[in-house]
């Protein structure tokens, strides 16, 4: 090999350490595997000799075979990655375990093997971990885009009618901001927040998606005949590199209680691409916090603890881990929606600036809480909800998941205490909700609650990533306690104002009530069983 070739792969394989773009390839190079492992004998993989062709991405080195004599035809296909098994034997050879084979490559010279060597030790020890990678356990970050690259679940976000409908006003209604505009998505998915921005007039959308979704996204871009406005790019915001500076950010960023899947973080990285006075949407998010009364919600979670208090459960006594079965069930958030008429207090509002706050920022979240109560009863724990504002230069447009509002797959979020507290209308309840970051994509979140002027207070901590998923689909029911007038008494006086039609249309028992369906009164019973 000449001293040119030899120095500009140097060169390549130097700055392949710092650009996941960058490639070296290796010609010459003869491949054999292990034909029997007891005898350690080895055999010729390929005819001939072959060229390693390798290219940086965002998971490691892409390694592709090619014969030397025929380089239209890619042999074979790896992933070297941190994992990788790789020695170094001899002078010119190098093993390496790739997938299910056990591969030596014997190199056409001493510095090629070792310039291979270094691009291989590059992925393993020393290329630096990546934002994401840094703050992600690795069967975190696996399950997560297993997930979002299913179609069904791209499907459950898309079918939220709210969700979609609402991200598509925010942007058609301010196309000002979009019109010949250079558009980053992150976190794509299908692309749908794409397709919008090209709705709105976007000279060209980058769509970022780490998943398989991106293969899809793909699809749809073709298939809509817009693959010269939105071009999709596999990968992590955090990993990949654009070729410019963009006008407008969009994403969907938002987990359970705002925070979870800590999807934020990297929407607030994408910030590097952003170019001065440019647009986010979202803008902000706020989260909602406040005290709730439910009696119902805590018995049930009480009661499948005491499953855990059988003293004769098919003749074992399983009330040694009572204790901890109840703190495993109060250490789940559960989603699910409800009346608005059970918080106690007003909601307290904690802000993220999506334009302005930092990745650091939302490592720790310490939220200071102070309610003032309108209600007296028993506190049983802190409800959570979020919205999140839309800032356009033609109009603002509110995105909520509040109990008050239409209900989108996000619901709500409420976290108990394991020791209610009783609490008077007039008295204040202060506190602090404390996230904390983990590796899991998630946070921990700790509660602690205390009645000012007393001594009473209650706390817990729970485990975001892990919520129960309550919602039934069945219609909420107004907390007990709340009528003001008999129910009994108002039904037949909506009944009367419907006019004296409505009674005389009884037919075999049965009365047709205006607007309220068809009510059946059993007019047998009273005949059969007379008092």
């Amino acid at each position: 090999m000449s001293s040119l070739r030899l120095e500009e792969n140097r060169k390549l394989a130097t700055a392949a350490a710092v650009c996941p773009l960058s490639n070296c390839q290796f010609s010459g190079v003869v491949i054999s595997a292990i034909a029997d492992e007891q005898k350690l004998e080895f055999a010729n993989k390929y005819r001939g000799s072959c060229t390693l062709l390798c290219s940086y991405d965002s998971q490691g080195v892409v390694l592709r075979i090619v014969a030397d004599d025929d380089r239209s035809h890619v042999l074979k296909e790896y992933m070297i990655s941190a994992d990788t098994d790789a020695a170094q034997m001899g002078r010119r050879s190098y093993a390496v375990s790739l997938e299910s084979d056990n591969l030596v490559l014997r190199f056409a010279s001493e510095q090629d093997q070792q310039l291979f060597r270094k691009v291989v030790e590059n992925v393993k020890h020393l290329r630096p971990k990546s934002v994401f990678s840094q703050r992600t356990e690795e069967s975190s970050a696996s399950q997560y885009f297993q997930f979002y690259g299913y179609l069904s679940q791209q499907q459950n976000m898309m079918q939220d009618y709210v969700r979609t409908s609402t991200y598509q006003r925010a942007i058609l209604g301010n196309s000002i901001d979009f019109q010949d505009k250079i558009v980053l998505d992150v976190g794509a998915g299908s692309g749908i927040l794409s397709f919008f921005a090209v709705q709105a007039g976007a000279a060209k959308v980058y769509a970022i998606e780490a998943s398989n979704m991106a293969q899809y996204a793909q699809q749809l871009v073709e298939s809509n005949n817009v693959q010269h406005k939105i071009s999709v790019i596999p990968g992590k915001i955090e990993e990949i590199e654009l070729p410019e500076k963009v006008d407008v950010i969009i994403s969907e960023p938002m987990g359970y209680m705002l925070y979870n899947e800590r999807m934020l973080e990297t929407y607030l990285h994408a910030r590097k691409w952003l170019k001065p006075q440019g647009k986010m949407f979202p803008t902000h998010g706020d989260l909602h916090i406040a005290p709730f009364s439910d009696e119902s919600l805590y018995s049930e979670q009480y009661n499948k603890a005491n499953f855990w208090y059988q003293s004769a459960f098919h003749g074992v006594d399983l009330t040694t881990l009572h204790k901890e079965g109840m703190k495993e069930y109060f250490r789940q958030p559960i989603v699910d929606t409800f009346d608005i008429r059970i918080c106690m207090a007003k909601s307290v509002r904690h802000v993220c600036d999506f334009l302005n706050d930092k990745e650091d920022d939302l490592h720790v979240i310490d939220i200071p809480l102070e309610f003032h109560i309108l209600q007296t009863g028993i506190c049983h724990g802190l409800a959570f909800w979020f919205d999140v504002e839309f800032s356009g230069t033609t109009q603002n447009v509110w995105l909520s998941t509040s109990p008050t509002a239409p209900l989108t797959h996000w619901y709500q979020v409420r976290c108990l205490l394991p020791m209610p507290i009783f609490i008077k209308q007039g008295q204040t309840l202060t506190g602090r909700v404390l996230l904390e970051a983990n590796r899991r994509q998630s946070y921990d979140v700790t509660i602690d609650l205390h009645i000012e002027g007393t001594l009473i207070s209650s706390s817990n901590t729970l485990d975001l990533k892990n919520p129960y998923f309550r919602y039934t689909g069945a219609p909420v029911q107004a907390p007990p306690g709340t009528s003001t007038q008999s129910p009994s008494e108002q039904y037949w006086t909506q009944v009367d104002s419907q006019g004296s039609r409505n009674s005389s249309s009884m037919l075999n028992g049965t009365i047709s009530v205006n607007g309220m369906g068809d009510g059946s009164m059993d007019i047998t019973h009273g005949l059969m069983h007379p008092h």
